[in-house]
Formats: structure tokens, C-alpha cells, sequence
């Protein structure tokens, strides 16, 4: 019994060794993006959510800001990751960026690929966010995750909720996604 702990133990750590190696091999450009980079993927992010959201682009009209995430990439095999870079717009103008990144352990494995739309509807919850040194979704602001074809749709949202957050796969809007614990860094570029 007690090699057979040991031999899971050992496994374990391998393919933790393993995946930090495949993970850290990988060349800085291809895992930071530069500023113009961001901007250009934030933009089609945002054309996709105004074609794709009914309500899309009377939403961004009152937004107070708009944070988007064109790509993260989650991936996990029993430990698990997300990240992904993305920038803030106030007035349709980029005015910093932003990573995203969360950790799991448990039953896991596959890795795929979401743009987030977070907006922010209200100016003391933008505010709150702007001023963090490092937001945690869930515990630092309530966001509101659109459930599509839940009991709510984008047309009968409760505009009361101070941010909402709009998850796009890569056949559209996905359904019952949650952010919590989901940490949000301002980053240089």
C-alpha cells in the first residue's frame, strides 16, 4: 500500500516537472504581448461582442469602462491554469493593461481558449478596480457572469448590477462560466 502511494506521489510530481518545463521552455514573445498587439485584438473582441450581444453596443455606450481579455488560455492536467492579457478602455481609448490568472487543483484535463467582455457600469465599482494594486473577481467587486439562454438575456439584464462579464468560446457566448477567484493585475507595456 504504501508503494503504491508512493509511485502516485512520484508520477505526480514528474508530470508537475514536466508541465513547468513545457510551460517555461516556451520563448517570452509568445507568451507577452506588446501593447499595439493587444490593442488590435481588443478591438475585434469588441466587434464580436457588438455582433454577437443584441444589447452589445448600448451597453458599451454607458459603460463606465470596458476591460477586455481577447484570449485566455485555460489548460490543466489535475493542476490547472488560466491567463490572459488584455486592456481597459475608458471612452473607447486604451488606458492600461491588464493580466489575467487563476490556479485549481482537482479532476482536470484539456486546455481551451475564451475573450472575456467585463464591463463596468458603475463608477465607484471602476473605480474600486482601477485603484486596486491587484483585483480578485468575486471578492474584491461582485460581477455579474451573463448566463445566455438562461432566465436572463442581455435585453432583460438588471442594469443595477455594477459589472457584468460576457464569456465568448469559440462557438459564441458561453453558458454558466464563473470568474471568482480570478485575480486581475495591471501590467506594463
Amino acid at each position: 500500500m504504501k508503494s503504491a502511494k508512493y509511485r502516485l506521489l512520484l508520477s505526480f510530481l514528474a508530470l508537475t516537472a514536466l508541465f513547468t518545463v513545457v510551460w517555461f521552455s516556451f520563448p517570452k514573445t509568445t507568451s507577452a504581448a506588446e501593447a499595439y498587439e493587444i490593442d488590435i485584438n481588443v478591438e475585434a473582441t469588441l466587434k464580436r461582442f457588438i455582433h454577437e450581444v443584441p444589447a452589445g453596443s448600448d451597453l458599451l455606450t454607458i459603460a463606465r469602462g470596458v476591460l477586455v481579455f481577447p484570449s485566455v488560455i485555460k489548460a490543466g492536467f489535475w493542476v490547472g491554469g488560466e491567463y490572459g492579457e488584455g486592456a481597459l478602455q475608458i471612452g473607447g481609448e486604451t488606458v492600461e493593461y491588464y493580466n489575467i490568472a487563476s490556479a485549481s487543483i482537482g479532476l482536470q484535463l484539456g486546455a481551451q481558449t475564451r475573450s472575456m467582455v467585463i464591463i463596468f457600469l458603475d463608477e465607484d465599482a471602476l473605480n474600486g478596480f482601477i485603484n486596486s494594486s491587484g483585483w480578485k473577481a468575486g471578492v474584491d467587486g461582485n460581477l455579474t457572469v451573463v448566463k445566455w439562454g438562461g432566465e436572463k438575456n442581455v435585453d432583460s439584464l438588471n442594469l443595477r448590477d455594477p459589472i457584468i462579464a460576457f464569456v465568448f468560446g469559440n462557438k459564441g457566448l458561453m453558458y454558466n462560466l464563473t470568474l471568482e477567484g480570478s485575480k486581475i493585475s495591471r501590467i506594463a507595456r
